[in-house]
């Protein structure tokens, strides 16, 4: 059986930068499921558009973020690597294309799980092809790539794909077993890289602030573990126009000096 590489892309609300993310995924993935957990921007409707455009994408609106694992599951243990994508990662579409070669011929067979090369943005200018942000490293790579073909399960409850539950790996293989690309090669040499949109407004409904402070959204996780105390601030600060920000991506996110980069090969122009 050839390697076949499926994109599992998960979303809510992420109109800015959703077709630009998926356009640029279309080639390396054979298969694309994306579960949208009902964007109430015009996220949808853009995927509606996609959807038709492309017959390798399976789009499905998930009430709870759990079952995009659920999707994952047939390709356990098939000559599968499982691509997560979300909405605020816009990834390198040449350097992924040469990257999947090296996929496909299989010199990346050994490890579990790669980690690639991240910009994350505090701005983006897509017409200009430039973007600010935090590198990987000294920040933490985001990357979702994983090699369903040395697990035989992936037990207990997931907040949403690739997140939590424990992974049952065949003889041979073990967690441990992590492809840090990011920490040997720079940016300009990388192949698997992501500019990562999270500092920046990600939505046409997103809140932007007076004093134009860095807002990172809060994660699956934060939301799906804040408690009724947190639950009541987060609906006051809406009420005040002061979204609440992620202290968990400000930490792994946010790490040593801004730079800036060209990205145009990012970035295709798209009409609409």
């Amino acid at each position: 059986m050839v390697k076949k590489i499926i994109g599992s892309v998960l979303v809510k609300n992420e109109d800015r930068f959703i077709e630009q993310s998926i356009r640029n995924i279309v080639d390396f993935c054979d298969h694309i499921i994306v579960s949208d957990n009902w964007s109430t921007d015009s996220t949808y409707a853009i995927l509606q558009k996609l959807a038709d455009e492309y017959s390798h994408l399976e789009l499905n609106r998930i009430d709870d973020t759990r079952e995009s694992m659920n999707l994952l599951h047939p390709y356990i243990g098939g000559d599968y690597w499982v691509f997560g994508v979300d909405g605020d990662e816009v990834y390198d579409p040449l350097g992924l294309a040469e990257f999947k070669e090296k996929i496909i011929a299989g010199e990346f067979d050994q490890w579990w799980v790669i980690f690639g090369n991240v910009l994350n943005c505090t701005f983006v200018d897509e017409c200009e092809g430039v973007a600010r942000g935090y590198l990987a490293l000294p920040s933490r790579s985001m990357t979702k790539l994983y090699n369903f073909s040395v697990i035989t399960a992936w037990d207990g409850p997931c907040g949403h794909r690739l997140s939590g539950g424990t992974p049952c790996f065949s003889e041979g293989y073990d967690a441990s077993l992590r492809y840090d690309i990011y920490k040997s090669l720079s940016w300009e040499e990388a192949q698997f890289r992501c500019l990562h949109t999270c500092f920046t407004n990600r939505s046409s409904l997103d809140t932007i602030t007076e004093d134009d402070q860095v807002v990172a959204r809060l994660n699956i996780t934060e939301n799906q573990n804040q408690s009724k105390v947190q639950l009541l601030r987060r609906l006051v600060a809406r009420l005040l126009r002061k979204p609440p920000s992620s202290n968990w991506k400000m930490e792994k996110y946010a790490r040593g000096p801004l730079v800036e980069k060209e990205v145009s090969d990012f970035f295709d122009k798209i009409d609409g």
